[in-house]
């Protein structure tokens, strides 16, 4: 067995892709904040292709780590040279694996804020790219606005060293215009429609509060390009890291296992410049979002829909779901009744087609995606995923069922017990106060919307709250399948298959 590194690259089974460049002759270009599996398995493979093909050798990456858990990344990383292993899992069973050397550093900002600053002020450094969550972004889930909360107040304390994103990077931002340096582009790839018009909106309103010169600056030289990105990337397990040792010889601290499927759809507005993305993949366009607004309702939305409900029935892993017909002629009705039906036209792209490789992507057995993961902060990804698609459907009188069905299950798997009575871990920022409207639900079923920062005035709509009332007590009494069952055959929903 082999730990990975770079002197040992050239040696490891031939069956390992491994780089067709010189990781240490790579430098800088691009600083990024939330290094976890998804950015290893998506931007920083979309990298790694372009420096295989002699590209982008100045736009390497650096990692920047501003959480505790961080630091348990960083050493994994350091420890192999920043290389780390991609195995794609395919639904046929086959597997390749790719050592990636796209990142060349990382810095912790626990240990010290000045090496982050630092990277962030480097002239070099011209894109600033983030995946730091739904909630890392400080926004009100209705109106988009910031939220200044404890954390954001004290990064606005004169002097003070910045903790959250947002204060290191309007600090850097404040610091390179002092020095006379270009500013960087600031590129989220965050699941948020419109993330580069939020990062915008959220960033500037934080630096107005600091500076209002500084923020007029920013308005006015810094750029903030949306984008859409999309693969599959589920938890490495133990298992992952075993199998990869057993069958490559490759023991990785960190590999990175994904699906096949990898989408990034990008505005191409980039003043200080960018790499060649298109000669990768990347779609670069004028806006993305109709790209946008499809992955998130079609995709996104279908694995909340498969989430809960999945988890009440019994399922425990996203595939177990995908291949059960029931849940299958659920998806099926949610996409094409509700979803849809609220999608421009998407440039290149056939609806239909798109929603039946959804559903083969989540039956790939072999990715082995959990349900507790994508039931994991629900108050970021319901309002994100699928209650624009309810707002949309009850502004146009469609319909709403299948969706009401959904919020019903996470209200149902949020009382933290099972239909076997066994415990549920409910992980969410908001844990305390979601779990205690959800145990409520039976005595007020309308108890889990009492909360207009997350569903805005849906409590106050008939049309939302009668299928959603009758989901609830349906859960409650006859269980998930038995609900599911009925839902799919109502009358109501005539055009499920």
């Amino acid at each position: 067995m082999t730990r990975l590194g770079r002197g040992v690259v050239s040696s490891l089974d031939p069956r390992v892709h491994v780089p067709g460049y010189d990781p240490s002759r790579v430098t800088p270009g691009i600083a990024h904040i939330g290094v976890g599996g998804f950015h290893r398995a998506h931007e920083a493979v979309v990298l790694d292709r372009l420096l295989a093909a002699g590209h982008a050798s100045d736009w390497g990456i650096v990692g920047v780590g501003l959480l505790p858990q961080d630091a348990t990344m960083r050493d994994a990383l350091r420890e192999q040279d920043y290389l780390y292993t991609v195995v794609v899992k395919h639904s046929d069973g086959s597997r390749e694996a790719q050592v990636v050397g796209s990142i060349v550093d990382f810095v912790l900002a626990r240990e010290d804020p000045e090496p982050v600053l630092s990277t962030l002020v480097d002239p070099r450094i011209r894109i600033v790219s983030l995946t730091i969550t739904e909630g890392g972004y400080h926004a009100d889930q209705v109106t988009g606005e910031l939220v200044l909360d404890d954390d954001l107040r004290a990064d606005l304390v004169p002097e003070a060293a910045p903790a959250t994103a947002f204060g290191f990077l309007v600090e850097a931002l404040q610091r390179r215009r002092a020095a006379g340096v270009a500013p960087f582009t600031v590129m989220s790839c965050d699941n948020i429609p419109g993330n580069g018009t939020l990062a915008r909106r959220v960033i500037t309103s934080f630096a107005r509060l600091r500076d209002p010169d500084l923020a007029n600056w920013i308005t006015a030289t810094v750029a903030f390009p949306s984008s859409m990105v999309d693969r599959i990337t589920p938890v490495t397990s133990a298992a992952d890291r075993g199998r990869l040792a057993e069958d490559l010889g490759v023991e990785d601290a960190w590999p990175v296992v994904c699906e096949p499927y990898l989408q990034w759809v990008l505005e191409d507005d980039f003043p200080t410049g960018r790499p060649a993305f298109d000669a990768a993949g990347v779609q670069l366009v004028d806006d993305v979002a109709p790209h946008e607004r499809m992955k998130l309702r079609l995709l996104n939305g279908s694995h909340q829909a498969l989430g809960y409900l999945g988890y009440l029935a019994g399922h425990r892993h996203v595939h177990e779901a995908a291949q059960d017909p029931l849940f299958v002629r659920f998806l099926r009705g949610y996409m094409a009744e509700e979803a849809a039906p609220t999608l421009d036209p998407v440039p290149g792209i056939d609806l239909a087609a798109y929603q039946a490789s959804v559903l083969e992507r989540f039956a790939n057995p072999h990715v082995a995606d959990t349900l507790s993961r994508i039931c994991t902060d629900s108050s970021d990804r319901i309002p994100t995923f699928l209650l624009p698609v309810v707002h949309d459907q009850i502004a146009r009188g469609g319909l709403v069922r299948h969706a009401a069905l959904v919020v019903a299950a996470w209200a149902r798997y949020a009382e933290g017990v099972d239909e076997q009575g066994r415990p549920i871990d409910v992980v969410d920022q908001r844990r305390d106060t979601i779990v205690a409207r959800a145990q409520h639900t039976r005595e007020d079923p309308l108890a889990f919307l009492d909360d207009p920062t997350l569903f805005g005035d849906l409590r106050d709509q008939p049309a939302f709250t009668s299928a959603y009332v009758e989901a609830l007590q349906s859960l409650h009494t006859r269980g998930a399948r038995a609900t599911l069952e009925h839902w799919v055959d109502d009358d109501v929903s005539p055009g499920a298959p």
